[in-house]
């Protein structure tokens, strides 16, 4: 059964990579999408969220912060402004920047762009739930790098 390679590059590097994924499902800027191996080819801008890659039974979460993915030839390459795998996660620094973004959304002040707060609490959202859902599951998925 044919597979995918999926690679999800930042800036900085590459974040994950590995040619044998079953499923992606991506935050795509109009809602979530899923690929599978024999996916037509497309290109899409993705939204913040959560990114989860199925090989087998495992699954791999990461959070990515809007980008760009591209799908052609069972190849998947996710270009992120920034991308986290679920165990790099700081958890004290997700929650703190959750406690700053709802303190300044409740303070008002004009001194302050809403959209960057709204994005802070959002980015800082999904890192939350993505080191939660892995918390839960108590193990990892694949470690390919």
């Amino acid at each position: 059964m044919a597979k995918l390679s999926v690679d999800v590059i930042t800036a900085e590097r590459v974040v994950f990579s590995d040619s044998d994924i079953d499923v992606v499902v991506a935050p795509g800027v109009m809602g979530e999408l899923g690929i599978l191996p024999s996916h037509a080819p497309f290109m899409t801008a993705l939204a913040p969220g959560e990114l989860r890659l199925r090989k087998g039974s495992e699954e791999t979460r990461m959070v990515v912060t809007g980008g760009f993915l591209e799908v052609h030839d069972n190849e998947v390459v996710i270009l992120a402004e920034a991308a986290e795998r679920a165990e790099e996660i700081d958890l004290a620094r997700a929650e703190e920047a959750r406690r700053r973004a709802e303190q300044r959304l409740a303070s008002r002040e004009a001194a302050f762009d809403l959209a960057r707060v709204e994005a802070a609490l959002r980015r800082s959202l999904v890192r939350l739930k993505v080191a939660e859902s892995r918390r839960k599951r108590g193990g990892q998925g694949p470690t390919s790098r």
